[in-house]
């Protein structure tokens, strides 16, 4: 065989290949988004330079801004079970950040400070005043820059589960660099992207990760996590990409340092590495609260960390108002923190 007729062979052989990963993509596109369990479209849009911002708006109240973990699959779908009893008393803004759920999905480097900008143009254009922001995982790291940026964007800080700070000091490296470059790719890129947020992967990581009870993992969150990660034709792959890449890591250590702001850490104790996490934040801002949620597997029950007062620095901002007594009943350790049976008579929690 000539030469001619190899690279004829070659080229006829890499086209059929190509087009057979460009058919299977299309076909996942389709299977994945077919059922639309995001269709939704109680919510509005924010016009934002890099992109339409998906947001929904619920009650009425002190605004509070509810931002759903970082990743492919995430969106404000994530605070489904909480908006309405949060909206009974706050004005309660959920978010779908660049990237994810229903907002747009540009073909660009998804960076830490683009989030950080997109914070903070959200809270001074659509909620036009200082709000409190509940975060889960990496997200938080977007909230402390952006009220290190302005600590008046934010006034109380939440954090769940937050990413390990070591994590997040992770820079692009040349491997980081090459795994982006090849996600980005178009047709080979995708197919790679499609094996990655694949649903038996996405269900082991709920199992193993999201949910320690599995009984409580319904198949509508598996579902909706795979669609969410295949909308616009599986666009979101750029986010993965700048995320594997570490574009989007924030070195929070420099920017709780000179914080004044409240900030409060809820973590769970299935997971030993969670209670180490909140305690690396608490080493860098001896001010922050932590709040542990014993057997997250059952029922669970809520418990503040002690502190002795001599050790700590206080704000005025932080001394908390009086536990709702709802909470209280369903969580008896609670009720020892806080004073006792005297319902907070005898003014501050002697629990501080």
């Amino acid at each position: 065989m000539s030469w001619k007729k190899k690279a004829i062979t070659i080229s006829a052989l890499s086209a059929l290949t190509t087009f057979t990963i460009h058919l299977a993509n299309k076909i996942i596109d389709i299977s994945a988004t077919s059922e639309n369990h995001e269709q939704n479209t109680a919510g509005s849009y924010f016009e934002w330079k890099f992109g339409n911002i998906y947001y929904e708006k619920y009650g009425e109240g002190e605004p509070v801004l509810l931002i759903h973990d970082f990743s492919v699959g995430s969106s404000s779908y994530e605070w489904h079970r909480i908006i309405d009893k949060l909206a009974k008393s706050h004005l309660v803004y959920t978010i779908d950040l660049l990237g994810c759920g229903r907002s747009e999905k540009p073909s660009i480097t998804y960076t830490n400070y683009l989030y950080v900008q997109l914070i903070t143009d959200f809270i001074n254009q659509v909620i036009d005043s200082p709000c409190d922001v509940i975060a889960t995982g990496i997200s938080g790291s977007f909230a402390i820059a952006a009220v290190q940026n302005n600590k008046n964007l934010i006034n109380r800080i939440i954090l769940v589960n937050p990413e390990d700070v070591n994590k997040l000091n992770k820079m692009p490296s040349k491997r980081s660099k090459s795994l982006t470059w090849f996600l980005n790719m178009p047709v080979f890129g995708t197919y790679f992207y499609n094996i990655l947020v694949k649903r038996r992967l996405i269900t082991d990581k709920f199992k193993n990760e999201y949910f320690y009870d599995h009984y409580k993992l319904k198949e509508e969150y598996i579902n909706n996590y795979y669609e969410t990660a295949h909308l616009d034709h599986s666009s979101s792959k750029y986010l993965l990409s700048s995320l594997l890449g570490h574009y989007t890591t924030v070195n929070v250590y420099h920017c709780m340092k000179s914080l004044t702001n409240s900030i409060f850490i809820i973590s769970g104790d299935e997971d030993s590495r969670n209670a180490d996490i909140a305690c690396k934040y608490e080493s860098i801002l001896p001010s922050i609260e932590i709040m542990k949620i014993e057997d997250t597997n059952g029922d669970g029950v809520w418990e503040y960390n002690y502190h002795e007062v001599g050790k700590r620095t206080f704000l005025p901002r932080m001394y908390y108002q009086p536990i709702p007594q709802y909470v209280i009943d369903k969580n008896p350790v609670i009720r020892e923190q806080n004073g006792g049976e005297d319902g907070w008579v005898n003014g501050q929690n002697p629990g501080y």
